[in-house]
């Protein structure tokens, strides 16, 4: 039995969920794909698929089978395709990891333009902040602001990502606008939790180093809250200018010294080191860095 068709078959089974539609998909019989999943499963000795007259869903050995082996097929289609010169379409469903700050709407603005182009690709983005596992939760990519690399990892630069100072324009009336940082010493500030460091925030190195002492009144590792504590004037907090423009414009928040704390740090993306990117990943990487993607909202 051909096991590559086998493995082609379990892949669109756990998509479609449907053994007839994949069987007319390939010109075969309902009991002949069923064959070949039960090929695939004599061969890793597990069962990877549950049946019944209703529905066709994936075990928790599927689940981990699969997510090993839709890279490799991913990558013959590719090389395939460079081998014949031929231009692969990005097709599937693109599942990546990313900030929680990524929920705003110049973002969702871009993954419109990009789904546009390619209508054949499915988004499936997890925002909940977890790190994931690339390899073993079955994910293409993951967007972070960090380089921290797992084995078998590589990173990708995309883009700057600048943090501003701001509060809402209520709170600013009420305790004065700063004009030196030292005026910030000891004001009420919203912490991200996983650098939060008791309010204390030191800014560049050696003579030049700037040192902050805040009054810490809350902490949260989720972005939106903190953006959203802001609004309601509880106080100072430093978050993606992807995030605060909007509120920026319409003068819900203010920015504050934007000419002396403005820290940067490079979006990465992370995924795993192949030969062959799948078009999908390849089509989507490249249109986050290119002249449509991130650079264009870098204010």
């Amino acid at each position: 039995m051909d096991t590559l068709l086998s493995l082609h078959l379990l892949d669109a089974v756990a998509e479609r969920k449907s053994f007839s539609a994949v069987a007319d998909r390939f010109s075969l019989s309902p009991a002949m794909t069923s064959k070949h999943i039960q090929h695939i499963e004599r061969q890793v000795g597990a069962r990877l698929l549950n049946r019944n007259s209703r529905n066709v869903s994936l075990t928790e050995a599927g689940e981990r089978y699969l997510a090993a082996v839709r890279p490799l097929l991913e990558g013959l289609a590719e090389a395939k395709a460079q081998v014949s010169h031929a231009t692969l379409a990005p097709h599937g469903v693109l599942k990546a990891s990313m900030p929680v700050w990524m929920a705003n709407s110049a973002f969702a603005r871009l993954i419109a333009v990009y789904r546009a182009e390619n209508p054949k690709v499915t988004l499936d983005f997890d925002l909940s902040g977890r790190m994931v596992n690339l390899v073993e939760d079955g994910f293409d990519l993951a967007l972070r602001v960090t380089m921290a690399l797992g084995e078998g990892l590589i990173a990708r630069k995309l883009s700057m990502v600048r943090f501003y100072l701001v509060a809402s324009p209520e709170f600013l009336n009420q305790i004065g606008r700063p004009t030196t940082v030292t005026d910030l010493s000891g004001a009420p500030f919203l912490a991200y939790a996983p650098m939060a460091n008791g309010g204390h925030i030191r800014f560049g190195e050696g003579a030049d180093a700037v040192n902050i002492n805040f009054r810490q009144i809350m902490q949260s590792e989720n972005e939106t809250l903190l953006l959203l504590a802001a609004c309601e004037g509880m106080g100072f907090v430093f978050l993606p200018h992807w995030l605060v423009n909007d509120y920026i414009t319409d003068g819900r928040l203010e920015l504050v010294l934007p000419d002396t704390l403005c820290p940067t740090t490079p979006l990465y993306a992370i995924y795993p080191d192949r030969n062959y990117l799948p078009a999908k990943v390849r089509s989507f990487l490249d249109f986050l860095s290119g002249p449509n993607g991130f650079g264009v909202n870098q204010k």
